[in-house]
This record gives C-alpha cells, structure tokens and sequence, in this order.
C-alpha cells in the first residue's frame, strides 16, 4: 500500500511541474469569430472569469467507429475551479461498479438500501419518498443525482464507497490529480474520513452489511488554493480573507471529459481506463444522464422548479423555450461557489450530429464567497448557451464523411 501511495504522489508531481495552460487556436478563433459583445467581453477577461473549454470533435469511420479530438481553450489543472456537483458523476459509476462486485450476496441496485448512523456527523436514512417503494437504493440515488443533482444522494454514495477506494479506484484508472474529500454536508475534515455502516435488504432478512470504515488516504494538500476577496464561514461570519479550497474536492476539466467519454463510449478508451460495468449499467446510466425531471414518475419533480433545461447547461439552461425533441444532452453539471461546470456530450438525432463539450467559469463580481451573490443567471447560463450554439452551428455545417449511427443513444424514458 505505502508502494502505491507514493507511486501516486509521484505522479502527482509529475503532472503539476508538466503540466501547462492549453489552447488550440482552432477553438479560440471559432469561438471569437461567432461571439456576442457579452461573450467577449468574458473571453477577454480570463483573469476575473476564470473559464476553461474542451471541444471533443467526434468523427466515425465506415464502421461506425468513433473516433476524438480534443480542442482546448485555457485548460490548465493548477487553475483550480470548485468542481461543485461534477463529481457525482463518476461517484455514480464507482458505485454500479462496486454494487456488481457484491452481486454473490444477492443485491443488486434496487435492492433496499439503509444507512445507519456509526460515527459524529453522521445521518440516518430508512426512507425514500421519491421512491415507488418507499425505500431508499442506489438505483434511487443515482436517478436523482443525475435528473436534478441532488445533494443527499450523493453523501449516501460517498458513505457507500468509502474515501479512501472512491480515490484509490481513481487513481488506479490513471486520474492521480482527482481529489474526492468531502460530502455535501457541514463536517469536519476527520468526520469526512468516517463513513458509515449500510445495510441492504429488508429488516427482516439482511443479505449484507457493510461495516463503518475510517479513511487514513495520504492526500497530497502542498498546492495551496485561495480563491477571491473575503467569505462567509458556516457562522454566517464575513472572514475578510481569500477562501481555503485546499483541502476541498478537485476534478481537473480534461479528466471529467475523459471519465465521461470512457462510460459513453468505453471502446474508445484501454481496458485499464474502464469502469466495471455491464451492458445493463450503461444502459441505466445513458437514460438517467439525458432524461428531463418532467419525463421521470419516480422520483417525480415540480417541472416549475425542475423545468427541461436544469440541468442542461450548454445550450439550454439559460432558455426555458422548448428543446426539439430530436437532442439530448448526456451530461452531469455543477453550480457552488460562484463556479459552474457543465461535462456533456450532445447528439441530434435528426442531423447526424454529435459532440462533446466541458467547461467552467467562474462567475463572482463581488469576490465573496458563500454569499448567495453569484452571476449564474447574468453570466454563466447564457455562456453555456451560447458557446454549445457556436459549437452546435459549426457542427451542423462542417458534414462528415460518414454519418454517425445514434441508435445506441436513442432511449425510452419513464
């Protein structure tokens, strides 16, 4: 183990004294030649906006194969941005990956799933009233991390996977900069380290337990993060100093894509860099990632709230105008701190078009954080739209030697 740990940490170094800010020209002048007076005026202040851009580019052979390339505007892993809820996104494959290893004990996703309280800090769940049945499941919780990005289920798959595999497995699958610490909840970095004891089955017939377990992962905290002017603590106090995002989660951009392209399109990646999943997973996940709140009966949502666009960034959270029928976007946003994120590939089934696009942006006038004042609505939305409308136009214009097959894509929803 002490091999391991250290073998990581070397790569950790390695890959902060090589890495550098990226750009490919193609990207910037496509995005600068088609941008509104309010766009440039974000992409001319990359200092206070803090964006980064990936462009994947998805060509097929006559085999239907699929082919990337990655276009890049700023992205840098040393420029930290909050990765917020982007990281319930490979959360979510760890623990399908995880569930089919204990398929022997007879349990599967739906099973029933109750989480007990083992350590400070701690919460309880023996119920689930967005459940047909009533009862909390990973398949529950996966649905509602990725139809609306809800917070609890989260935690319950933190509390699932441990601290300590959720970063090993990461690791392991070649992200040595990923950093998952923390649930979404007030605790204390020792409290984050505890997770709890689980229980699947009925009351009556328990068919496993999951005994509490205490993470003592080395994680490497020498790359100091600071962010903005001054903030409010969990006391409501104003702390007139720049925030402390050390010790917090990190998802570099280029590794979210990768994660995402590696579940949606498996193939395209080494076996080493897969997940552990089967055809039943991926086919759970691609209709959980790119269905509506307003298409799902359990969990059911207020579609004033949840409305289509949600959870959709580029291209349609800043608009409630209807989205044609004929896209999706497969995707997993993140929104906290005055930063949003959205990873997401988009496919129109009617043009024989698809993509992908990551980015971030920051978005604080004031430079105070935890607030509440941040210019998601002002800024961030319209500038997911209008970066995935250039991206989506070039696209639609560009034609491709062979039209890509969607099929695989197309999905019933609930």
């Amino acid at each position: 183990m002490r091999r391991f740990v250290l073998y990581t940490l070397l790569l950790v170094i390695f890959h902060r004294a090589t890495a550098q800010e990226k750009t490919d020209p193609f990207l910037r002048d496509l995005l600068r030649g088609q941008a509104s007076p309010a766009l440039l005026h974000v992409l001319d202040h990359p200092d206070s906006f803090r964006y980064q851009l990936i462009y994947t580019r998805i060509d097929r052979d006559k085999d239907n194969q699929p082919h990337f390339h990655n276009y890049y505007f700023r992205v840098n892993p040393l420029e930290y941005y909050n990765p917020a809820s982007t990281v319930k996104m490979p959360l979510a494959f760890l623990a399908l990956e995880k569930m089919d290893s204990l398929a022997r004990y007879g349990i599967d996703k739906e099973t029933p799933m109750f989480t007990d309280s083992t350590y400070s800090g701690q919460t309880t769940t023996y119920t689930d009233s967005t459940a047909m049945t009533g009862v909390p499941s990973l398949a529950q919780y996966i649905r509602r991390i990725f139809l609306v990005s809800d917070n609890d289920a989260y935690n319950r798959l933190y509390e699932f996977l441990g601290q300590a595999p959720i970063n090993r497995r990461l690791w392991q699958l070649g992200y040595p900069d990923i950093r998952i610490t923390r649930r979404f909840m007030p605790m204390t970095e020792d409290e984050n380290r505890h997770t709890n004891s689980i229980r699947f089955g009925a009351d009556s017939h328990v068919l496993y337990r999951q005994p509490p377990a205490v993470s003592t992962l080395d994680f490497d905290f020498s790359h100091s993060i600071l962010i903005g002017n001054a903030y409010y603590d969990r006391h409501d106090s104003l702390v007139h100093a720049p925030m402390d995002f050390t010790r917090h989660n990190n998802f570099p951009l280029e590794d979210a894509q990768q994660i995402m392209q590696s579940v949606l399109f498996p193939e395209s990646v080494p076996a080493a860099r897969r997940f552990h999943l089967n055809d039943r997973d991926y086919r759970f996940l691609y209709q959980y990632m790119s269905e509506y709140p307003g298409e799902s009966s359990f969990p059911h949502y207020d579609t004033t709230t949840y409305f289509k666009g949600y959870t959709k960034f580029f291209l349609f959270r800043a608009s409630r105008s209807p989205i044609p029928s004929y896209i999706r976007s497969f995707n997993k946003p993140g929104w906290s701190y005055g930063f949003a994120t959205d990873i997401a590939y988009i496919a129109d089934f009617r043009n024989k078009v698809e993509f992908m696009l990551s980015g971030t942006i920051y978005v604080n006038g004031d430079g105070i954080l935890n607030d509440d004042k941040y210019e998601y609505e002002e800024i961030a939305y319209p500038f997911f739209r209008e970066i995935g409308n250039i991206v989506y136009q070039y696209e639609l214009q560009r034609g491709h030697l062979y039209p890509p097959d969607l099929s695989r894509f197309i999905l019933s929803y609930d």
